[in-house]
């Protein structure tokens, strides 16, 4: 457990010890253990059958699920009164993770655990968790989430889904058409969306063999094809007055709340895929000749291969930081408390912007290293034969599932900001101290001595240059700063990357005093390689934002401002990327 439990955000505006991070080296034996039976099960019930559920025979994929069933696998974060687990977010993300491996089968798994079973778990009533969870925490019934529609995607209250209590008042009648449904094939429960007289936007928990309910065809898709992904057209579907979950006009709340864990949950899955593609490359690097040597002792490869790593090192640091994070703030709420999972989604939403970030770096993480692992390959990389093609095709749904990254993107500074004004995150008063910062010199100096020390006054000065491009931006556009999209993409590319690369620092700060001396070397070396990437990913990030936000002296007053403070000593660079490229290529499989 954390030493200080940080609110969402405050990494912003604070320094912190990597005493108060989560670190997969902290995994306890029953987490490795958890995380093994998962990998286990992938291993001998799920790949010798994966070329059968590409081709979308999903009776695999039921078989698959009602072995997850047998295992607990599907009851991690289930009350444990209603026959679950409840364990920790850590070990929800570390059994995301490694089912990951499944390739198709893993959406079927994170829709069902995720958005398919959460709204029950935290919105439910005692009667319909009765009914209901234990057939799908057992694998007897699989669920789904029924939210966009042909017309409304990003905008999810523009759903036209609507529903009309019956004359006898027993029934709601849903009429509509839900659209990418995953799991639509198989599921037997539906969290359906509809607005009650076309304005209450209110969620429904409805059985698949209610009349009315109509599953459409499979689409084609560019990927992840042995998913079920189809429409649900609702035509007078009645629904007992019972099955309403949650309150009546509230379903906003269910449908946002669950996307906060469902990107979390995201994050870790494809951080566990990026870890099999570049296991991939390497292999192929190691194999491939050409001008006699293998194409992994090229510096060209090499790059890519120290890139990838330290990219993925970031992201899992990020991910476990967060989960530790949310299983700190978690435990402080009394499991008897009245209305629990009221003050649980309390806790869950005080990271909202966390699970953002998350979701945003660690997909487009994913979309790094499968390209250039097909890369790597070359012209085999285009060839169905080699998996590199397959992991290309399934990542680029990442970036628009659990919400788009645009949509993420824009979402962190907007929570960020309200954090703000309800005076959570004192964001405007650490701008003001940025802004008089550029008045004076700095006469700070660096123990070089001390391990990290430049990454540390980096993220320090990383920080800085956050809070002068969100304070201007304020200052200049004030409530109208919401439909700056341009602006808020820039600020959230910011607040992204100070977050990976702190998560990064920390632990390999936290870890590096009882690491062995060849550790400790790869240690110094990725930590290098993230920080070079993260400051000139700011540095270009804050001086297109600057450019939107101002003109005239206060623009060369913000530039002279992100020079000073976005650059970061580099020396030895090239020798870290090869010392990362090397043992990887050696191991054939990810370092850390």
């Amino acid at each position: 457990m954390a030493e200080k439990i940080y609110k969402g955000g405050e990494y912003l505006v604070t320094e912190v010890g990597c005493s108060d991070v989560f670190t997969p080296e902290d995994f306890t034996d029953e987490q490795r253990q958890i995380a093994e039976t998962t990998e286990q099960f992938v291993r001998e019930h799920i790949l010798p059958h994966a070329e059968e559920i590409e081709q979308q025979n999903f009776r695999f994929v039921v078989e698959g699920m009602a072995r997850c069933g047998e295992l607990g696998l599907l009851m991690i974060d289930a009350p444990e009164e209603y026959g679950g687990l409840e364990l920790d977010k850590v070990t929800s993300m570390l059994v995301a993770e490694k089912i990951s491996g499944s390739g198709s089968f893993s959406v079927a798994y994170s829709a069902h655990t995720g958005i398919g079973t959460l709204p029950l778990v935290y919105y439910g009533t005692a009667a319909q968790k009765d009914q209901y969870l234990l057939k799908l925490i057992n694998g007897e019934w699989i669920a789904a989430y029924c939210l966009t529609e042909p017309g409304s995607g990003s905008d999810a209250l523009g759903a036209k889904a609507s529903a009309v209590l019956s004359a006898d008042g027993k029934h709601y009648l849903l009429n509509g058409t839900k659209q990418f449904t995953t799991n639509g094939a198989f599921a037997s429960l539906f969290t359906v969306f509809a607005k009650i007289d076309k304005e209450q936007f209110t969620a429904f928990l409805v059985e698949r063999d209610f009349a009315g309910l109509t599953v459409g065809p499979e689409e084609k898709k560019l990927g992840i094809k042995g998913s079920s992904t189809t429409q649900v057209i609702l035509d007078q579907v009645p629904v007992p007055v019972g099955n309403v979950l949650g309150e009546i006009g509230k379903g906003h709340k269910i449908a946002f709340n669950v996307l906060n864990v469902g990107r979390f949950k995201l994050s870790a899955g494809v951080t566990g895929a990026a870890k099999i593609a570049l296991a991939e490359g390497l292999r192929y690097a190691n194999e491939r000749k050409q001008f006699g040597a293998a194409i992994g002792s090229f510096g060209a490869i090499q790059e890519k291969i120290a890139d990838l790593t330290a990219a993925l090192f970031a992201a899992e640091s990020l991910v476990y930081r967060l989960a530790g994070q949310l299983d700190s703030k978690l435990a402080t709420i009394d499991r008897k408390t009245p209305n629990y999972y009221v003050e649980y989604q309390k806790g869950v939403e005080e990271y909202a912007a966390e699970c953002a970030i998350a979701k945003v770096f660690c997909s487009e993480m994913l979309a790094l290293v499968v390209d250039e692992v097909v890369q790597i390959h070359g012209g085999y990389g285009f060839i169905s034969e080699y998996p590199a093609e397959r992991f290309y095709r399934d990542e680029r749904i990442n970036r628009i599932f659990e919400g788009t990254n645009e949509i993420n993107r824009m979402l962190i500074p907007g929570m960020l900001l309200r954090k703000s004004m309800k005076g959570d995150l004192p964001l405007q008063k650490e701008a003001m101290k940025a802004f008089e910062s550029l008045m004076t010199p700095s006469f700070e100096e660096i123990d070089t001595s001390l391990p990290f020390a430049r990454e540390k006054q980096l993220l320090k000065n990383l920080k800085t240059v956050f809070l002068l491009l969100a304070g201007a931006a304020v200052q200049k556009f004030m409530i109208k700063l919401p439909n700056e999209q341009e602006i808020l993409l820039a600020a959230a590319d910011l607040a992204i990357q100070i977050y990976a690369l702190e998560s990064a620092v920390l632990r390999a700060e936290k870890i590096y005093p009882t690491a062995s001396e060849r550790k400790q070397e790869l240690l110094l070396a990725v930590v290098k390689v993230c920080a070079f990437g993260a400051t000139e990913s700011v540095s270009t990030a804050a001086r297109k934002g600057a450019f939107y936000i101002e003109e005239g002296d206060t623009l060369t007053m913000l530039l002279s401002g992100i020079r000073r403070y976005a650059k970061y000593d580099a020396t030895g660079l090239l020798p870290a990327k090869r010392s990362l490229a090397a043992a990887a290529s050696e191991s054939e499989k990810y370092l850390f």
